[in-house]
């Protein structure tokens, strides 16, 4: 099952004297497509103002604008990564940045909110195309012992976007338009094509069997299913509505019969037996965990950040930078810690920190000191790029070099679908205590403001802001009722990172358990020849 150890190299020389090259265009190409998913959110309200300003978008086509993206993308992520294995991962790269250059230039001079969910919901077919196929080109221009390091030095990337996005989004929000944050695409992936047709070699798997459209159409049906439901309860933050459990117990019965049809056929689109390999479960579980924890805790540390301490979108931005710094230092060095303590003890390690940091939210208020808070996104930066390299690195040597694009495909969509859980279930906690804390404040809110000033903090500071000074009297309530709904997600997310640091200390291979598998694997190819 596992990639064996070759006793000498595989990557042409061309290729191998310009590796790093060809990693730092596959940077460019990741960071793009992560860095525009957070810039969107710093753009939002921006975009719920009238025109001229911005596009008078309402909440629900707010969340549209978002979700359209994350629908597509998540539920082509699969197909996507099986297509560059087919077709050609360069072929496939450039392909799918073309097409979200396009549609951010179009997002970008959308005329009402309708154009900009329908060019959002381009720009993630594009997206999809591109994400799993970074980490499959950059498997097949490193050798083995260098994948561990090129690996790090990707994950440390995805961070740097996440973290970035709302810097770089208020900087163009403060001097020029809201489409600004769309149309800054353009003449990065403008550059990164060109590249990318100049340095990329491409690869792609050369016995790919026949097609499998049957197992295609499978999964991508149950993967929008199942998001669509997922997004659908937290955008309601009810996950007890008819329409998101028909959706979502539709998804998981197409993936069940995805799984079942895939077991059964003789050229599946993936061989599902890798999941028998504990170490590769848990890799993609702890995928799943650690970004459900990361993006729910980016979700209320922004409203934090802005509505309790008084930030303007682009200081709460730069606040979020110990988060990407940290992994940017760490991220390309856990190779080494694996190294030295194998992968079971250093991700066991950062999951537990990623713990201790989201459970350290619990003890910020309205009076916490900035550094401290920094230390803490610091920390859990730490902690994620000591996980996220080492589970990638089990995910990507688990499956064979020629099957990269679908094995990246995969851990992409277990990385999305956490994500996605992580933002619907806990924004859903934090509206739910929220409300409950505040509900019994509102007695001086006229009663048709009732409801829409117990939907969120930004809701009862507009609604109190509305009412003059009779209005004053409702800050100190709010800022109370968030922080103690802050508490409560903070500590769930918490619950979900012990799970993962639980799931990886049972599953994932020890220092010693590692070093025989390779020392098995290089005696199999020895034996071979």
């Amino acid at each position: 099952m596992n990639d064996p150890a070759p006793t000498g190299p595989r990557i042409p020389a061309a290729v191998h004297r310009r590796r790093w090259a060809i990693l730092a265009v596959l940077m460019l190409s990741l960071l793009v497509v992560v860095l525009d998913n957070s810039i969107l959110n710093v753009a939002l309200k921006t975009i719920s103002t009238a025109a001229p300003a911005g596009l008078g978008a309402t909440q629900s086509q707010l969340e549209w604008a978002i979700n359209s993206y994350t629908l597509v993308f998540a539920g082509l992520l699969f197909t996507a990564g099986l297509l560059g294995d087919r077709l050609g991962r360069k072929k496939v790269l450039m392909a799918g940045l073309l097409v979200f250059g396009v549609s951010s230039a179009l997002a970008a001079q959308s005329g009402s909110p309708q154009q900009l969910i329908a060019f959002r919901a381009l720009m993630g077919f594009g997206a999809a195309f591109v994400m799993p196929a970074t980490l499959a080109v950059l498997m097949n221009v490193f050798e083995r012992e260098e994948q561990p390091k090129a690996i790090g030095i990707w994950a440390g990337g995805v961070g740097l976007a996440i973290a970035i996005g709302p810097v770089t989004g208020g900087v163009l929000l403060e001097h020029f338009w809201w489409g600004s944050v769309f149309l800054v695409n353009v003449p990065i992936v403008v550059v990164a094509l060109a590249l990318m047709l100049w340095l990329v070699p491409d690869s792609r798997d050369p016995r790919p069997g026949r097609l499998d459209p049957v197992g295609v159409l499978l999964s991508v049906v149950g993967l929008v299913l199942l998001v669509y439901g997922i997004v659908e309860g937290g955008r309601l933050a009810d996950f007890t509505d008819p329409t998101v459990l028909a959706a979502t117990g539709a998804g998981l019965a197409v993936l069940v019969a995805f799984v079942v049809f895939e077991k059964r056929s003789d050229h599946p689109s993936i061989d599902v037996t890798y999941f028998r390999d504990k170490a590769f479960s848990a890799a993609v579980a702890a995928i799943a965990l650690v970004f459900f924890a990361l993006m729910g805790v980016t979700f209320f540390a922004v409203f934090y950040m802005q509505s309790v301490l008084g930030h303007s979108p682009l200081e709460s931005g730069l606040l979020l930078l110990p988060l990407a710094v940290a992994q940017l230092i760490f991220a390309p060095r856990a190779r080494l810690v694996v190294n030295r303590f194998g992968n079971r003890a250093t991700t066991t390690a950062g999951m537990t920190l990623v713990a201790v940091a989201l459970a350290a939210f619990a003890l910020l208020d309205a009076q916490t000191p900035l550094w401290l808070l920094e230390a803490i996104l610091f920390a859990m930066g730490s902690g994620m790029a000591h996980i996220m390299t080492p589970v990638s690195v089990v995910v990507m040597q688990t499956v064979p070099r020629e099957k990269a694009g679908s094995a990246s495909a995969l851990s992409n969509t277990f990385r999305q679908v956490g994500a996605a859980l992580g933002i619907a279930v806990l924004g859903s906690v934090l509206s739910t205590a929220y409300r409950n804390g505040i509900e019994d404040k509102l007695g001086a809110v006229p009663e048709h403001l009732r409801h829409t000033a117990g939907e969120s903090i930004e809701a009862t500071l507009g609604v109190a802001a509305g009412m003059g000074p009779a209005g004053r009297s409702l800050v100190a309530p709010a800022h109370d009722a968030f922080l103690q709904a802050m508490h409560v997600t903070a500590l769930l997310g918490a619950g979900v990172a012990v799970l993962g640091a639980v799931v990886v200390a049972l599953f994932l291979p020890g220092r010693q358990r590692a070093q025989r598998q390779e020392e098995k694997d290089g005696q199999l190819v020895s034996a071979g020849e």
